[in-house]
């Protein structure tokens, strides 16, 4: 297969029609009325909802912001702005009564005060995975960092029980929002839409039964980088496309490569596209302009998330 520095790029237009022929007709296939898209205020969802707009018109498609106490406070605001754009009817729905109510922060933040047991509830926190895997060899060991607000910042490795506890509360935010997005799908007769791309579902950056359990994902085949050019042929708002990619569940900032990916989008895509499709190393070195070491680090890397997270892409097994 080809593999050149163009290799993502897209004809908009076509695929545009590709995808909302797909949703038009999964919508009228399970005889549903239009579809509810969560609106997190990030470039995927606004893709999303633009182009279920585009296939089912504006009167068809409810848009739900559902924000916290650690959301960025930009991110309800951007997807106002979008949606009130689309023309949609939208509702927002502050998610941290019911997150208080699970516990979800109390949980956490049990969890960080084993490590730094100063830890108070009004500073902010968040873990991260080393940074720039193409220049540096390193595990995906997880680090907690705190912020008390008066510009002490704290970091120390996580061990695996430590981590798991605090990314099992931290999850809970993803699987409420979709108990929202199902309890207004059912009520109105639509479908839930999904808003993962192909580079997330790929690598299992996202959580199971929560922004992973959805009725249709419009996205899952677009790596980030035609993400971002559909994004621009449909019109979505400036604020949205320039700002940085992020989790938005860590009351400390934090961008989706910090977090998890350790690859600029901008280097990440065209790896991974050349990852699965069993590009030669060499051609890929010379394209990208990297070293073997490289490719081989950041292809090692695809392996291990892929097979980490086999599960999260598969249906619960049964024995029929």
């Amino acid at each position: 297969m080809d593999f050149h520095k163009d290799v993502l790029k897209l004809d908009c237009e076509r695929e545009i029609d590709r995808i909302c022929s797909f949703i038009v007709h999964h919508v009228r296939e399970v005889k549903r009325n239009g579809i509810v898209v969560g609106l997190s205020g990030g470039i995927d969802s606004a893709l999303a909802a633009a182009l279920c707009v585009k296939a089912l018109g504006r009167d068809r498609v409810f848009g739900l912001i559902l924000p916290e106490k650690e959301s960025s406070p930009v991110s309800a605001e951007y997807a106002t702005k979008h949606a009130e754009k689309l023309g949609i009817e939208r509702e927002k729905i502050d998610i941290t009564p019911t997150l208080e109510a699970f516990g979800t922060y109390q949980k956490r933040d049990d969890l960080i005060r084993e490590v730094f047991p100063e830890y108070d509830s009004a500073w902010k926190s968040k873990i991260t995975l080393p940074a720039d895997l193409l220049s540096t060899e390193s595990l995906n060991f997880f680090t907690l960092k705190i912020d008390d607000g008066k510009g002490n910042i704290k970091s120390a490795r996580l061990n695996k029980k430590m981590l798991n506890g605090i990314v099992a509360a931290t999850d809970s935010k993803q699987r409420t929002r979709m108990m929202h997005l199902y309890y207004y799908a059912e009520k109105m007769n639509y479908m839930v839409c999904g808003t993962t791309n192909k580079t997330e579902v790929i690598e299992g950056f996202f959580v199971k039964y929560g922004d992973g359990g959805v009725d249709i994902e419009p996205l899952s085949h677009l790596y980030k980088a035609q993400v971002y050019q559909l994004s621009e042929h449909l019109g979505v708002i400036r604020e949205i496309i320039e700002r940085p990619p992020s989790p938005d569940t860590w009351s400390f900032e934090v961008n989706d490569e910090e977090f998890y990916f350790r690859i600029p989008y901008g280097k990440l895509d065209p790896l991974l596209y050349a990852w699965e499709h069993d590009v030669p190393a060499e051609r890929v070195c010379e394209v990208m302009d990297l070293t073997q070491e490289q490719v081989n680090r950041a292809w090692r890397d695809f392996n291990a998330k892929y097979r980490a997270t086999k599960h999260l892409r598969q249906l619960p097994p049964t024995l029929e």
